[in-house]
């Protein structure tokens, strides 16, 4: 752990160096030369104006889907834009309500297929499946639960894996025989499900008892292939970092990817807690030299004309890292692997048949804002500095300009996390401290998050593609014994 932080350290101290330092002084030479900021300067408030604008838009759309009474359609905007027939996609589900009524009357076949590599999760899968076997609403003649693993080593918890699945013909393990990859585990378990709707969720991932009934009507009306839950944190009282965790996910699953369910009728499926119309997957699957095969699975879906909605009355909770340094390997992963998926599809996505003009709007945008957002909109700093250390000062027009833009994206921010705050009343409440730090701290975090991108694009450029699995438990908890009333 120490190394682990150190090297961190070391880390951060470059990249504060190459992202600001570097610029900085190029600057400084630049206006030393006689040249100017002014275009520079102008793009980055500009982004920073867009960023906030389609925060709010967000948040806003989320805000009118909590105080309606009756269901919420999709599709906003192309609702106010349906008189144009250009916008408008083949086949068009904007009539669809909010959340299908859930229905205990139909349940067709279901797989869910739990994804562990034991030796990092062997702490934690036997209370997992112990859970979804348990407590997961739905027949179980008409269900399957998949243990899709990998090790490299047997372990004893093979044993009371193996006693658990005497004793539960629902479950059935799948050791994936040199699998490396999440995504592998994926595939292999893809050949052998019998559902006619599969789930998929990570092995830290407690789904709600009514996770089925809900999914299921979403797929039953024909207009969805997949649809993505809400996760929250389970174990957001560790620390101010599982706090601050907590929130971030209530503004991401209950706001951000619920509000753009809501304006544009598109979402993306977040690896874990998403209902897959089995057929569809089948024909997906994962590609295993992706660091985010979700991201990469939800963009080739899409690309092939299969539809994505979000639901956040589908609950899971997982585990968040109690640490920085784990923090800091799992987000440099998503943020590479954002950036791999980016480079990847964004010419097909501005191409695409299957997205209406909203919808590839929309995934430019995250696609773009993946590669370039945090080092442009940082920015800012070395050039305030250089103009600084030069003797010069921001025009009156660009300081109004910069300080608008600025002003609009922390009140965007505040806003999303007060919707955020109102949404997660309705399932599970969080302490309103909660909240208050994280809004303290979220210009803080931002850089945090920021200082993450500029090192997985530096790794992306060096050809280093490291994955380093997520620590799931603290070295100080027992590892879980099966239940003895299942042995």
């Amino acid at each position: 752990m120490i190394k682990t932080s150190v090297d961190l350290l070391l880390m951060l101290m470059l990249t504060n160096g190459i992202l600001l330092g570097f610029p900085a002084v190029l600057y400084i030479l630049l206006l030393r030369d006689g040249g100017t900021l002014l275009p520079l300067q102008l793009v980055i408030s500009g982004v920073y104006l867009l960023a906030s604008l389609i925060l709010a838009a967000e948040t806003a759309a989320v805000l009118w889907a909590i105080s309606q009474s009756k269901h919420a359609m999709r599709g906003i905007l192309q609702r106010f834009l349906s008189r144009r027939p250009l916008l408008r996609p083949a086949a068009s589900p904007w009539a669809a309500p909010l959340r299908p009524e859930v229905s205990s009357a139909s349940t067709p076949p279901v797989s869910i297929v739990v994804v562990a590599y034991l030796p990092n999760e062997q702490g934690i899968i036997l209370e997992t499946l112990q859970h979804i076997l348990t407590q997961v609403d739905w027949p179980a003649s008409r269900l399957e639960v998949i243990l899709a693993y990998n090790t490299p080593t047997a372990l004893p918890i093979e044993a009371d894996l193996q006693r658990l699945a005497e004793v539960n013909s629902t479950l059935k393990l799948l050791r994936v025989e040199g699998s490396t990859s999440k995504a592998q585990n994926l595939n292999a378990a893809l050949q052998v499900v019998t559902g006619e709707m599969t789930c998929i969720f990570d092995a830290d991932h407690h789904p709600a008892a009514d996770c089925l009934r809900r999914a299921w009507p979403w797929l039953q009306q024909g207009q969805y292939d997949l649809v993505q839950g809400r996760n929250v944190i389970r174990n957001h009282g560790e620390n101010w970092l599982t706090q601050l965790i907590a929130v971030e996910f209530e503004c991401l699953y209950g706001v951000s990817h619920y509000g753009r369910s809501l304006l544009v009728d598109t979402a993306l499926f977040g690896g874990s807690n998403g209902y897959w119309r089995t057929a569809a997957l089948q024909r997906i699957c994962f590609r295993s030299r992706m660091l985010t095969e979700d991201i990469d699975a939800t963009l080739r879906a899409l690309l092939r004309g299969y539809r994505i909605v979000h639901d956040p009355q589908i609950l899971t909770t997982e585990l968040a890292p109690e640490d920085v340094p784990t923090l800091w390997s799992q987000r440099r992963r998503w943020s590479q692997g954002w950036l791999e998926v980016a480079l990847a599809h964004q010419r097909r996505v501005a191409r695409s048949r299957y997205l209406d003009l909203p919808q590839r709007i929309c995934w430019l945008i995250m696609l773009l804002y993946s590669e370039g957002f945090h080092p442009l909109a940082l920015q800012i700093i070395p050039i305030t500095l250089s103009l600084s250390l030069a003797g010069l000062v921001m025009s009156e027009t660009m300081f109004r300009f910069t300080l608008i833009s600025t002003l609009l994206t922390l009140l965007s921010g505040f806003l999303q996390v007060f919707a955020a705050m109102r949404s997660r009343r309705r399932v599970l409440p969080l302490p309103p401290t909660y909240f208050l730090l994280y809004g303290l701290l979220s210009p803080i975090y931002f850089w945090f998050k920021s200082l993450v991108a500029v090192v997985a694009l530096s790794y992306h450029l060096g050809g280093r593609r490291e994955w380093h699995v997520t620590r799931r438990v603290n070295q100080k908890a027992k590892v879980q014994v099966l239940d003895p009333a299942l042995r």
